[in-house]
Parts: C-alpha cells; structure tokens; sequence
C-alpha cells in the first residue's frame, strides 16, 4: 500500500503541450546526444518550459533556459545608453558560439507595446545585435509562438479558437504531425522544381505589379526545421532587379509596432519610394537603417493550407497558402542571396482574390490555387 501511494507519478503536463515540445526537440531541432540547447521562452509562454526542458534531457543533450518579462525591451529602450548601443555583444557572441540548438518560444502580453517606442533605438538595437544573428542562423534553431490572449484578441479571437488555429497550424491534432510536415515536404519539393528552371518571376495583383530576377538562386523547402509552423518555399532575388510595385495588403509589425497598407515602388532593386497608411515613422526608420535596408532579401510563397486567415502575426501570416511574401533587408545565404542589412522584414501580399504569379510568362499560380 505505502509503496503505491509514493509510487512516482508522470510529469503533468498538458499532452498538447508534450506534443509541442517533441515536434520542436527532435523534429524541428534534431537535438542529438551531448549538445547545448538554448531554450529562449517569453514569461507568457512558461507552460511550454518544463516539457521543453524535459524534452531536452530525454534526448541526452542540456538545456539552457533563458526567460523574458514583457516589459523588458520597453526597460530598455527607455533606459539603455548610447555606449550600450555601440558596444560589441561580447557575451551574447560568446554564448551562441557553445550553442548547437536554439529554440525561441514568444508568448506576448501585450502585442502593441512597442507602438509608439522610438524606431531609431530599435533599429540600433537591431543593428547591434546582427552578428549574434548571423552567428544563430549558422546552428540548427527553430523560433514558433505560444498561443496568449494577446494574440488571440490580435487574431480577433476567443482563446479557444486561437489554440485550435495555432495547433492546427502544426498539425499537433493529427496522429503523426511529422509525417504530414514530411507530406508537406514532398509537396513543396514539386513546386521548386518549377520554380527552380526560372528566371523571372512576375507578381501580379491589385496595386502591384512586380518583376524579379531568380535565375540562379536556390529555393529552400521551408518544411518546419525553422519555423513552426511553417509551409512556404523561398528564395533570394537577384538583388537588383526588382521592379514595378507592390502593396502588401496584410498587416505586418516590427517589435510590436503594427504597420499597415505599405506601398513600395523599385526601381533596378532599390526601393526609391514607401509609404504606409498606419507605422509610416517604422517604414521610415527600416528603411534608413542601412544601404541594404532598400533591396530585397527574400521572395517567399505561402504553403500551408491550414492558415486561412491573418493574424497580425508574421510567423503564421507569411505561410499563409494563396500569398507571397517579401522581405526587405538580410538575404539567407543558402539562397545565394547576398545582400545585407540589420533588417530582414517580410512583407505580404495576397493572391487569393485576383492576384497571380508567372514564372517567365507561364502562369504558375492564380487566386491562390497552384496550377502545376
């Protein structure tokens, strides 16, 4: 009787969360015996932190748990100095150099926080930070978000539905989540081999009509490892070659602060003319953050059929199926991309409603729906 009364009961943690914290450890990861994991949590998302952490010491490797409160960059932009701010991130290099895998799970509080923030601190921040960046995306990493009800009212829905949407965006209700991310997979691999034999791709929709040299570049198959959830194929493009415009029709956010209707104009791959009808002062600022800034770092298409509709939230928006997406700034290198900025901002554009894409003339998608 004692002994089953002091017999050792499982971890309780919620099984959608233990589902959650398995696809991130040994699919999107692949966290392997003896490695240095470092665990990048917002407060919001601390029901995620103890099945990360066991998840981790499952597959023999060690956890490092780093937590942020939600008013911590607002401290910080309110106090930090200018020496701060041109200061090299020593520690930070220091750290992601012994870091194998890193995993970052936002939970925001408050969404809009930084809405009226000064823009030119958060592009000096963005800047200084860079070469720990650069350093990251070397090692396996994985950045996703914890369903809050700040996201969820973003989302213009009840918490409830949003966890539903976010979970169902991961495939966590299905049986076997990897292996519909491996069905994802195969069919994203079919679109990049057309993609990968063109040389202009041409985006058409209302208020854009866009240009982009492509040929040469490799598109990458945005399956999960990355982003969870993800679904999209990407690539860089030819850096100067954008032409036309484009009006990005979903709403986007830098740090929290909310942009919407911006409306871009290239010319030989710069952007010579921006405007937004909410967050102009952000458009602004980003754009004047570096001579990179104004070209294009990546041209993205939107995969996954589980996202239907905006949330204000990039991570999910820009998967969206029936979108495009483009960023401006940091180009990823296994694109062969090589332009470079302290910002790398998507922007998006939907299709679904009159909108289509051409690679070199032949119509590759229209009103969302892939025609290969």
């Amino acid at each position: 009787m004692l002994n089953r009364l002091h017999a050792k009961l499982p971890a309780m943690i919620h099984p959608i969360h233990e589902k959650y914290a398995q696809l991130l450890v040994s699919y999107c990861c692949e966290v392997q015996t003896g490695e240095q994991v470092s665990i990048n949590l917002d407060t919001e998302a601390m029901p995620m932190a103890r099945a990360l952490v066991r998840e981790v010491l499952k597959a023999d490797a060690q956890p490092i748990l780093h937590m942020t409160y939600p008013e911590m960059m607002v401290d910080v932009l309110e106090l930090v100095s200018e020496r701060y701010l041109t200061s090299e991130p020593s520690f930070e290099l220091n750290e992601i150099k012994q870091i194998d895998a890193w995993l970052r799970v936002r939970g925001g509080s408050n969404n809009r926080m930084l809405q009226n923030a000064n823009k030119e601190i958060l592009s000096k921040l963005a800047k200084r930070q860079r070469p720990v960046q650069n350093l990251r995306l070397k090692t396996k990493w994985v950045g996703t978000q914890f369903p809050t009800n700040a996201s969820a009212q973003d989302a213009g829905m009840s918490l409830d539905d949003y966890e539903q949407f976010v979970y169902g965006a991961m495939y966590l209700f299905d049986d076997d989540p990897v292996a519909k991310w491996r069905e994802l997979h195969a069919f994203q691999a079919e679109l990049i081999n057309h993609l990968a034999t063109a040389k202009e791709v041409h985006i058409v929709a209302e208020g854009t009509d866009l240009t982009l040299n492509v040929a040469g570049r490799t598109w990458v198959n945005s399956d999960g490892h990355h982003n969870m959830p993800s679904g999209e194929v990407f690539t860089g493009p030819i850096e100067d070659s954008a032409n036309g415009h484009i009006t990005y029709t979903v709403p986007s956010a830098v740090s929290g602060v909310e942009v919407e209707n911006i409306r871009i104009t290239f010319e030989n791959g710069k952007a010579v003319k921006a405007e937004a009808d909410k967050g102009d002062d952000l458009l602004q600022a980003q754009l004047n953050s570096d001579k990179g800034a104004r070209y294009l770092g990546e041209l993205g298409i939107g995969t996954n059929f589980n996202i239907q509709v905006p949330t204000k939230s990039i991570l999910y928006d820009e998967k969206i199926g029936g979108t495009v997406h483009l960023a401006l700034g940091q180009s990823y290198t296994e694109t062969g991309g090589t332009n470079e900025s302290a910002i790398h901002w998507d922007m998006i554009c939907d299709l679904r409603q009159g909108g289509a894409i051409y690679l070199d003339g032949e119509l590759f998608q229209e009103n969302g729906t892939f025609k290969v």
